[in-house]
C-alpha cells in the first residue's frame, strides 16, 4: 500500500499500517531501554562484586583481631583483661561503625579508649590505694604528658585513621559508582527519541527489508543523540575510576591496611606492656601532681604481678590476598573507565546488530544503501546538528547533572583519603 498514513517510517511503499507503525515505535522504546538497563546492570554487577569483596575482606580482618585480642589476652593479663573486656568490645564496634560510615570522630575514638584503658589499669596495678574519679581525671591530665603507653596510641592513630578513611571511601566509591549507573539507566527517552530509535531499528520491516541491517555510523548518530547527556557523564566518571585506582594504591601501599588493621590487637598489648614495665615510674609522677591517693582498706591483689615481661602475639597476614583484591579491582576499573562514550558504539554493534563501516548495503534510514553524514561528537553540546535526532542542547536533563554532582562530591573524599584527609561523611543513597 502508498504510505501517506505513516508518521515516522519513509512515505513510499509500505507493508505497515497505522496501527502496526505505533506498535513498532513502543517495541523499538521498550527494547532501547531494556538495552540500556541490561548494559548499566552489568557495570553495576562489576562494581558492586569489587564493593562486596573488599568489604568482606575488611570486615574479616578487624574481626581476627578481635578474636586473637580476646583469645590472648586472658591468659596474658588476667584481671587486667578480664575486668575491662568491655573496653575492648567497644574499641572494636566504634571502628566497625566509623569503617560503616556512621558519623563518628575516629581520632576521639581512639582517644576515648586509651583514656578508658588507662584509667582502668591505673586502679588495677594500684590495688592498695582508694582512687576516685576525681582523682581519675586528675591522673590522666599528668599521666598522658608522661607517655603511659609509649609511642603506641601516637603511632596507631597516625596508621589506623589513614587505612580507615582510605578503607571508608575505597568501600563507599564502588556503591557510589554503582548507584550513579542504576539512576541514570532509568532515564527514559525522549519523544524525539522514540521516533529516530523506530525508524532504525523497525521502518526497514515496513519496506519489506526486514533482514536489512542499519548502517553503523547512521546507528550511532541516532544513539549518540539519544544518550547525549550520559555521555557527559564521562569526564567525572572517568575521575572516579582514576580516583579508586589511587587510593587501591594506597590501600596496598603506604596506607597498608593488612599490616595496620591486622596488627591492632598486638599494638594494645605492646602499649599494655609499656605501661606495666613503667608503672613505678608513672605511679610517682601522678602522686606528685595528684597527691597521694589513700590507702584502700581492701588490700592488695598479687593477681598482676606475676604477669609481666614482653608479650608476642602473632598477626595472621593476608598481604597476597589483598594484593590480588586490588590487582583484579585495577582491571574492572580500567575497563569501565571509558564506559559512557563507548556506549553507542556497544550498542550498535552487539544490540542494534549494524552492519560494518564500509557496507553500503544497509539501511540509512530511507533505503538500502550507504550512510553519508559523518558521525557526531560525544556529549549534550556535540548533538546542535545531529543529522537523526533532534536534541534540545539547552536542556541537560536533571537526574543526569544530579549524579554527575555526587561523581564530584565522591572523586573529592578519595582524593582526600589519597592524602590522609578526612572528609565530613554524607550519605548519597539520598
Amino acid at each position: 500500500i502508498l504510505g501517506e498514513h505513516l508518521r515516522i517510517c519513509p512515505q513510499g511503499y509500505t507493508c505497515c499500517t497505522s496501527e502496526m507503525e505505533e506498535n513498532f515505535a513502543n517495541k523499538s522504546r521498550s527494547e532501547f531501554e531494556a538495552m540500556m538497563k541490561e548494559a548499566g546492570r552489568s557495570v553495576q554487577a562489576t562494581l558492586t562484586a569489587q564493593h562486596r569483596s573488599f568489604d568482606s575482606y575488611f570486615q574479616d580482618l578487624l574481626n581476627k583481631s578481635e578474636k586473637a585480642l580476646h583469645d590472648a589476652f586472658p591468659s596474658l593479663y588476667g584481671e587486667l583483661y578480664t575486668q575491662n573486656v568491655k573496653v575492648f568490645k567497644d574499641l572494636y564496634s566504634e571502628l566497625r561503625r566509623y569503617y560503616r560510615s556512621s558519623n563518628i570522630n575516629l581520632e576521639e575514638a581512639l582517644n576515648e579508649f586509651w583514656t578508658r584503658l588507662l584509667e582502668r589499669l591505673f586502679k588495677l596495678l594500684n590495688p592498695q590505694y582508694h582512687i576516685t574519679d576525681e582523682y581519675l581525671d586528675c591522673m590522666v591530665k599528668h599521666a598522658e604528658q608522661h607517655k603511659p603507653f609509649g609511642e603506641v596510641p601516637r603511632e596507631l592513630k597516625l596508621k589506623a585513621t589513614r587505612a580507615f578513611i582510605a578503607a571508608r571511601s575505597y568501600a563507599q566509591g564502588f556503591l557510589v559508582g554503582s548507584d550513579v549507573v542504576r539512576k541514570v539507566s532509568q532515564v527514559s527517552l525522549s519523544q524525539e527519541c522514540t521516533r529516530a530509535i523506530m525508524k532504525l531499528m523497525y521502518c526497514p520491516h515496513c519496506r519489506g527489508m526486514a533482514s536489512v541491517r542499519p548502517c553503523n555510523n547512521y546507528c550511532l548518530n541516532v544513539v549518540k543523540g539519544c544518550l547525549a547527556n550520559q555521555a557527559d557523564l564521562s569526564t567525572e566518571w572517568k575521575y572516579l575510576m582514576d580516583s579508586l585506582m589511587g587510593v587501591a594504591d594506597r590501600i596496598d601501599g603506604p596506607y597498608n591496611v593488612d599490616a595496620v588493621i591486622g596488627t591492632i590487637h598486638m599494638r594494645i598489648a605492646e602499649a599494655i606492656s609499656n605501661l606495666q614495665e613503667n608503672k613505678d615510674s608513672i605511679t610517682s609522677k601522678v602522686f606528685q601532681g595528684c597527691g597521694n591517693p589513700k590507702i584502700s582498706t581492701k588490700g592488695s591483689s598479687s593477681e598482676d604481678k606475676k604477669r609481666r615481661g614482653k608479650v608476642t602475639l602473632e598477626a595472621k597476614s593476608s598481604a597476597q590476598a589483598l594484593e590480588m583484591l586490588v590487582l583484579d579491582a585495577k582491571g574492572n576499573l580500567t575497563a569501565l573507565k571509558t564506559y559512557w562514550i563507548t556506549l553507542p558504539s556497544s550498542l550498535c554493534s552487539k544490540k542494534v546488530m549494524a552492519s560494518p563501516v564500509s557496507d553500503d548495503k544497509c539501511w540509512n534510514g530511507m533505503t538500502k544503501g550507504s550512510y553519508l553524514p559523518e558521525v557526531m561528537g560525544d556529549g549534550l553540546a556535540n548533538q546542535i546538528n545531529n543529522p537523526e535526532v533532534e536534541v534540545d542542547i539547552t536542556k541537560p536533563d536533571m537526574t543526569i547533572r544530579q549524579q554527575i554532582m555526587q561523581l564530584k562530591i565522591m572523586t573529592n573524599r578519595l582524593g582526600n583519603a589519597n592524602i590522609g584527609n578526612d572528609v565530613d561523611f554524607q550519605d548519597t543513597s539520598e
